[in-house]
C-alpha cells in the first residue's frame, strides 16, 4: 500500500477516508487489520458506507449481466455463397491490377517528369517502402494460412 498522502480522499468524507480501501475491501484485496478498520470506519461515517453500498450495487449488477451472444454465422466474415466468393475475389483481383497499373503509370510520370533526381529518389524509396512492406505482410499471412492450427475455429 502507498503511504495515507497519496491516496485520493473521498469527497464529503469527515475523516477524508481513503476510497482505494473501500474498493480494496470490497474486493477482499486488504490486509486484515486494514480491512478492519475499513468495517469500523463504514459503521461510523454514513457517507462511506452510502459510497459503499453504491460501489456493491454497481458490482452486482455487473456480475450479473448476461450478454447474448450473436450465433457463430455472424461472427463469420467470408462469402456465404458461391456468388458472393466470385465476386469478392475478383474484386481483390481488379484492385490490386488497378494499384499496380497506378503504381507504375505514377512511377513512369514521375521518372520522365522535370523535377530533381533528389526529390524522384526521395518518392521511389517512399513507394518502394510500403510496397516491400505489403509484400512481406502478404507472404507472411500466405505462409501463416497452411499451417495455422485455428483457421477453422470458431467464437
Amino acid at each position: 500500500m502507498t503511504e495515507r498522502g497519496s491516496r485520493r480522499a473521498v469527497e464529503q468524507c469527515p475523516t477524508s477516508f481513503e476510497e482505494e480501501l473501500l474498493t480494496g475491501h470490497l474486493d477482499r484485496a486488504l490486509p486484515q487489520g486494514e480491512s478492519q478498520r475499513v468495517r469500523l470506519h463504514l459503521e461510523d461515517c454514513a457517507h462511506c458506507r452510502r459510497l459503499y453500498d453504491e460501489m456493491h450495487t454497481v458490482r452486482q449488477a455487473a456480475r450479473s449481466t448476461r450478454f447474448l451472444i450473436p450465433p457463430d454465422d455472424q461472427w463469420r466474415e467470408i462469402p456465404r455463397s458461391g456468388a458472393s466468393r466470385l465476386l469478392r475475389g475478383g474484386g481483390w483481383m481488379l484492385l490490386i491490377v488497378w494499384a499496380a497499373a497506378a503504381g507504375t503509370f505514377a512511377l513512369w510520370q514521375l521518372a520522365s517528369s522535370p523535377v530533381g533526381a533528389v526529390e524522384k529518389s526521395l518518392v521511389f524509396t517512399g513507394v518502394s517502402g510500403v510496397g516491400l512492406l505489403f509484400v512481406s505482410v502478404l507472404l507472411d499471412r500466405l505462409k501463416s494460412v497452411k499451417s495455422d492450427r485455428y483457421t477453422r475455429v470458431e467464437k
